[in-house]
């Protein structure tokens, strides 16, 4: 197949989150097939809630600032899967992402044939394999893994790290991973193995406990960020700086707006220094990360910022930035998510914040109806976009005064950055 039949062919395989087949034994039997590129590689293994897609990123800056070959898998992407693999910095080219595809597909064609497998490897369980295929191919020194959804049974729980990191976890994906805090950071601590250190972002109380226990019943050493704390933190409305560890510190500038980014940066700089990464190489990997779609200013005039605030963590997230920096000034929302979300919860954070909201839909086949989002607020300027392109359009005359947020989904998020940049 070429590249976009590979692409269509992932697509047809089906909805990441509504046609999981969790287990390890299909991803497993082809990663078998392809020779176990996974042995062949140096892991970082990243679990967790919200921040591990930056806490993912961040590491991988850092370790590249130190000279290293890299890898770095994440999910999901913003414009075009190959996104989702990277290779010193870069996304995978169309012609390795096709030539891997095709491998791997190969393989569970094969399998499928002999009845060694009982379904074909869904979209992520594909471009997971794909992801170590290509990486052990490349020679990659170090590669980092961020999960997919949970993690004891998340495709990406194949490989054996040298180092397992989960940063703060809260609610999501609950009819998958289980309606209490406890539920879900069980599923998370999955990730957790004998023989290898974990490093544990801040917690909540519920959460905590389980990883803990974890941990102790593996008999694995944890470094906690909480014992590795920023101090002399200054944010403002584009990133950080602060300082790390115990006095005097170590001294860091964040590109990433939020103060929930300090949380993930002191995680990153946390584990790096579980790697044994020298601080100079530290400090110039977090100042140069880049990572889009979170709290990006993507306009000046209008100003317009998008942030993939896909759950109550993230539109808490987002809400306290818009307090602290943009309180003074009319807000504009636009909004579209995902009907597997919860909505009334995210609405009733960011909502209240907006003088105008405007309801669409990522073209997504699983995005929320705008007709149904309007209708799930009590909001007294609610508009209905039929498109992105439409709710853009509306936005184009936002005065000085007025800045721009888009939020909801990172689906909807990806197609902002290609109408706009």
């Amino acid at each position: 197949m070429n590249y976009p039949d590979s692409v269509q062919f992932l697509y047809a395989l089906g909805n990441e989150i509504k046609t999981a087949k969790f287990g390890l034994d299909r991803v497993r039997a082809v990663l078998d097939a392809l020779g176990r590129p996974q042995d062949r590689l140096r892991l970082v293994h990243v679990a967790g809630t919200n921040g591990k897609g930056s806490t993912c990123a961040m590491i991988e800056s850092a370790l590249r600032a130190a000279g290293m070959r890299t890898g770095l898998f994440t999910s999901p992407h913003l414009s075009q899967p190959t996104e989702r693999i990277r290779i010193d910095g870069q996304n995978a080219g169309t012609e390795q992402f096709t030539e891997a595809f095709n491998r791997v597909h190969r393989a569970a064609e094969e399998l499928l044939a002999e009845s060694a497998i009982d379904y074909h490897t869904t979209y992520f369980e594909t471009v997971t394999a794909m992801a170590l295929l290509l990486f052990a191919d490349a020679k990659v020194e170090m590669a980092v893994m961020e999960v997919g959804m949970g993690g004891r049974l998340d495709a990406t729980n194949v490989i054996q790290p040298e180092l397992c990191v989960i940063t703060p976890i809260d609610f999501d994906h609950e009819a998958y991973l289980g309606k209490s805090l406890g539920a879900i950071a069980g599923e998370k601590a999955g990730i957790l193995k004998a023989g290898v250190p974990a490093v544990f972002a801040r917690q909540r109380p519920e959460a905590e406990s389980v990883l803990e226990g974890r941990a102790v019943s593996l008999g694995i050493g944890v470094t906690r960020t909480r014992d590795y704390p920023a101090s002399g933190i200054a944010l403002d409305a584009r990133g950080s700086r602060f300082l790390w560890g115990r006095p005097p510190g170590l001294p860091f500038t964040c590109p990433l707006a939020g103060e929930h980014q300090v949380e993930n940066a002191v995680t990153a700089i946390t584990a790096l220094t579980k790697l044994g990464i020298p601080d100079t190489a530290i400090q110039d990997g977090i100042a140069r990360m880049v990572w889009p779609g979170r709290l990006e200013r993507v306009r000046c005039r209008p100003e317009i910022i998008l942030d993939g605030a896909h759950n109550p963590a993230g539109a808490r997230a987002l809400a306290a930035y818009i307090d602290r920096f943009y309180g003074g000034r009319r807000v504009r929302l636009i909004y579209g998510a995902m009907r597997d979300k919860a909505i009334d919860e995210i609405v009733g954070i960011l909502f209240p914040r907006a003088a105008e909201v405007i309801v669409t839909a990522p073209a997504q086949a699983r995005a929320l109806a705008p007709e149904s989002l309007r209708d799930m607020t009590g909001h007294s300027n609610v508009k209905v976009a039929a498109s992105l392109a439409e709710a853009l359009a509306m936005v184009e005359n936002a005065g000085e005064d007025e800045v721009v947020f888009l939020t909801g989904s990172l689906y909807l998020v990806g197609q902002a950055r290609e109408l706009l940049i």
